[in-house]
C-alpha cells in the first residue's frame, strides 16, 4: 500500500510539474537561446551545462516560488538522493575545510577532469571572524556549530545543506555540489568541521 501510495504521489507530482512547465513561459528564454547559439564547448567545459534539469526548470519558470506542494515533493526527492559518507564520518579537518571555503578554482574549461575544486564559500556568506570580506547572498555561518550545538543531526544537516541545497529549500541560489560533482566527500566533510568543530575560529 505504501509503494501504491508513493507511486500515485510520484504520478500526480510528475503532472504538476508538466503543468508548471506548460504554463509558465521561461522569462530567460532569449538568454537561454543566445547561450546556445554562441556557447562553443572547450575542456571539460560541454554543453551540457546548458540543460537545466527538470527542478532548475520549475524554479526558473515561476520566478523562484513554485506551487507549495510541488516544491515539498521535489524537496523530497532531492533529500532521498543525498549520498552521505557510508562509514557514517561527518567530520573531516576543520584547517582544510577553510582552504575549500577560500578557494574558488574549478570546473572551468582549463580544469583537468576530476579534480577537486574549491567552495568559494565566502563568496556568499560569512564564515571565519578573521575574514573581512564576504558575500551576504546567504545567511551568515559565524558560530554555525556553538548557536546550534555540535551533535550528529546538525552534522548530518550541515553535511547534506552542503552537497545539495535544494533538499532543504527548492530554489536555493546554493549550488548543489554534490551532485555536481563540484566538490568530493572528503571535501564535504572537512567544510563540515569548518562550521562544527568547537576548535574551529568558527565557532570560537
Amino acid at each position: 500500500m505504501k509503494r501504491f501510495t508513493a507511486s500515485i504521489l510520484g504520478v500526480a507530482t510528475l503532472a504538476g510539474v508538466a503543468a508548471v512547465l506548460a504554463q509558465s513561459a521561461d522569462p530567460r528564454s532569449e538568454a537561454v537561446a543566445t547561450l546556445k547559439r554562441d556557447f562553443k564547448p572547450r575542456g571539460i567545459a560541454g554543453t551540457d551545462r546548458l540543460v537545466e534539469d527538470g527542478v532548475q526548470a520549475v524554479c526558473n519558470r515561476t520566478g523562484d516560488k513554485p506551487p507549495k506542494e510541488i516544491a515539498l515533493r521535489l524537496e523530497q526527492d532531492q533529500l532521498a538522493a543525498i549520498k552521505y559518507p557510508a562509514d557514517g564520518k561527518l567530520m573531516g579537518d576543520w584547517k582544510a575545510g577553510e582552504r575549500i571555503a577560500q578557494d574558488g578554482r574549478g570546473m572551468t574549461w582549463s580544469d583537468r577532469a576530476g579534480a577537486p575544486g574549491g567552495g568559494s564559500c565566502y563568496n556568499c556568506h560569512q564564515i571565519g571572524p578573521n575574514e573581512t570580506s564576504f558575500g551576504t547572498i546567504g545567511p551568515s555561518l559565524y558560530q554555525f556549530g556553538k548557536l546550534r550545538g555540535y551533535g550528529p543531526d546538525v552534522q548530518r544537516y550541515a553535511y547534506g545543506k552542503i552537497y545539495n541545497a535544494k533538499a532543504f529549500s527548492l530554489c536555493s541560489q546554493m549550488p548543489r555540489f554534490g551532485p555536481l560533482g563540484a566538490l568530493t566527500e572528503q571535501q564535504i566533510i572537512d567544510l563540515v568541521a569548518l562550521l562544527m568543530d568547537p576548535a574551529s575560529p568558527v565557532n570560537r
